[in-house]
């Protein structure tokens, strides 16, 4: 009589034998089982033509290789992706319009390994940067889908780095913005390290070392910058907010182009639920600034919390809230509301230098009591608050 065990093993090849039967089709069985062999291939990258069709790969391999000039670099891969990058990429001047590199694939796991993205930013740079001289592609780097982007070094950008633009839960952790070398002859200009135009996103760990914003807050909710560390450059921002940009993560939901009543019900620049926590920020023009343009309407700038931020060899504004922008202080517009500041949760301290204001608030349109209970800051020649019908309460400066 056959033992109990090799019943079980014949009843499990007889299933097997069944389940896949012999000539059935490939694709059936995948249907069948909700499987897809295709999106099980690790694939390898090592030049552009090697990228152009990523949309089978669930892991792909980065080698070091050079993109040449008039050429862009877009990885999509299969959703829920790995990229693991395994040698430096290297970008060749070039007049191709920005992005240069794109990463495009939802649910990715994108890990540089500690290598580099070199834009080769010195051939470009003339101390103009996106304003004139010579043509700079901008971004050079574009964040789409979503997931976890992390550790890489962006080395030498033309002008802006790092554009994020994801459509929903987003990290951006361990990455290394240096634009340095822009700081010679003060040739580098408008090297932000992070524009962001997305929601959900959080910025944790990155070090920036640039000539611009360390981080621009555009458009978007729910968005955390922490354990940064900023030097050189115009600190953390959110703005500038202006009229007529349409928010990138709106765009995003929309699979054509847009007709005169989808943008006219399309939300525009609008900021809110923003934390700005334990970031170090040191030897800039500025500490932390909100800034929304005069001429603004259309937009909002709501709560924001500064928690437990270090600030210091700051050499214009430790800390400015203007809507006079481009001006730091001048006739503030009323089209673009802000509310809901706040510095609590640990203390932020600010220091300035001789010539700099420790707090700046310049507003034609605020709102609501602001708690500034953590705010300590000190140096310089003070400070100005023109704060609107916003009430700030407790703090130093």
């Amino acid at each position: 009589m056959p033992s109990l065990n090799s019943l079980i093993q014949l009843a499990a090849l007889l299933t097997a034998a069944v389940a896949v039967p012999t000539g059935v089709d490939k694709e059936l069985i995948e249907r069948a089982t909700g499987t897809d062999t295709a999106k099980r291939t690790t694939c390898t990258v090592n030049s552009v033509a090697s990228a152009a069709d990523l949309s089978g790969c669930s892991a792909v391999i980065i080698t070091a290789f050079t993109v040449p000039s008039g050429s862009t670099l877009t990885l999509a891969a299969a959703s829920g992706a790995t990229i693991t990058q395994t040698g430096d990429i290297t970008f060749a001047k070039t007049t191709s319009a920005g992005p240069l590199i794109t990463f495009d694939t939802d649910n990715v796991v994108y890990n540089g390994g500690d290598h580099k993205i070199n834009g080769n930013g010195a051939s470009y740079w003339d101390g103009q940067g996106t304003n004139g001289g010579v043509t700079k592609p901008h971004p050079f780097v574009k964040f789409k889908g979503y997931g976890t982007f992390e550790d890489v070094t962006i080395l030498n950008s033309p002008a802006q780095a790092i554009s994020v633009g994801t459509t929903s839960k987003s990290v951006i952790q361990g990455i290394t913005v240096d634009n340095s070398a822009g700081d010679a002859g003060a040739l580098g200009h408008n090297t932000d390290g992070f524009d962001i135009s997305a929601s959900s996103v959080t910025l944790s760990k990155n070090v920036v070392k640039n000539q611009d914003d360390c981080v621009a807050i555009n458009s978007g909710s729910t968005i955390v910058i922490e354990d940064m560390t900023c030097s050189g450059g115009h600190g953390i921002s959110i703005g500038s907010i202006a009229t007529g940009k349409v928010r990138e993560d709106v765009l995003n939901d929309f699979p054509g182009p847009l007709n005169i009543m989808q943008l006219t019900n399309t939300p525009h620049q609008t900021v809110s639920g923003v934390k700005i926590a334990r970031n170090t920020i040191t030897n800039g023009l500025y500490g932390l600034r909100i800034k929304v343009d005069a001429d603004a309407t259309s937009a909002s700038v709501s709560g924001v919390t500064y928690e437990a931020n270090v600030i210091s060899g700051i050499t214009e504004y430790g800390v400015l809230i203007t809507q006079s922008y481009p001006d730091n202080d001048g006739t503030p517009g009323t089209g673009a509301p802000i509310s809901g500041i706040a510095f609590t949760g640990g203390t932020t301290t600010v220091a300035v230098g001789s010539s700099a204001y420790t707090l700046v608030v310049d507003c034609g349109a605020c709102s609501g009591t602001w708690d500034f209970s953590d705010l300590d800051a000190t140096g310089g020649k003070g400070h100005i608050i023109a704060s609107n019908k916003a009430t700030i309460s407790g703090g130093t400066y």
